[in-house]
């Protein structure tokens, strides 16, 4: 009886780690895609948010997919970044796999016209890049990487990939106008005697901007 329990978990297990089989046709994208995969099983919302925001599907479908479905995260976001590389909507490619199933994602985009190497198979792997520079971990195309968003997620700091640092602020909060050692903003008086007699007031070293 012990045996038998032991075979059944074991077949389980096997069941949720080899279920989510991609099969693009390229090693890569693959590896993208089972890394957004394991993201959107971790962070639901900033998963959604992209799937939503920046490849355009539905809230509604995508709540279909993953919940009464039973689709994997990594399936849905393919299905609606094939959808975007085309101009149509998402649930059309969901349709289309709906038809062969069992074929893998690659098939599907060659039913639609997009083949491995194609310069819309190149668009899509520019998009996974932009996702990934969404949530925080730049990446280039082809480059070998693996991301454990378990390290790397929302909250958790930024992640670096081969000498891309992902911790690096950028905007407004980087500019040097904003940082309290910057030439010119109260540099002007600070050259004044402190016994009050007032030597280079107003002829500050800064050229600062007012």
């Amino acid at each position: 009886m012990a045996l038998l329990l032991g075979l059944s978990l074991a077949g389980a297990a096997q069941a949720q780690t080899v279920g989510y089989n991609i099969r693009t046709g390229d090693v890569w994208v693959d590896t993208r895609l089972g890394e957004i995969n394991d993201y959107g099983r971790r962070y639901r919302e900033p998963f959604i948010n992209e799937v939503s925001g920046y490849y355009g599907a539905p809230r509604s479908l995508i709540d279909e997919l993953l919940d009464r479905r039973g689709w994997a995260p990594g399936d849905v976001y393919y299905a609606c970044a094939i959808a975007r590389s085309l101009g149509v909507p998402c649930l059309n490619v969901v349709r289309e796999y709906d038809r062969n199933p069992g074929q893998g994602w690659g098939a599907v985009a060659q039913r639609m016209g997009i083949k491995p190497g194609s310069p819309a198979f190149h668009a899509l792997k520019r998009g996974a890049v932009g996702t990934y520079d969404r949530w925080g971990y730049p990446i280039t195309v082809h480059q070998s990487v693996h991301v454990d968003w378990a390290q790397h997620g929302p909250g958790k700091g930024k992640g670096k990939s081969n000498g891309h640092p992902g911790g690096k602020k950028s905007g407004p909060a980087s500019s040097h106008y904003d940082h309290p050692s910057s030439k010119g903003n109260g540099r002007g008086q600070g050259n004044s005697d402190r016994g009050g007699h007032g030597k280079g007031q107003g002829k500050g070293k800064g050229k600062g901007h007012d």
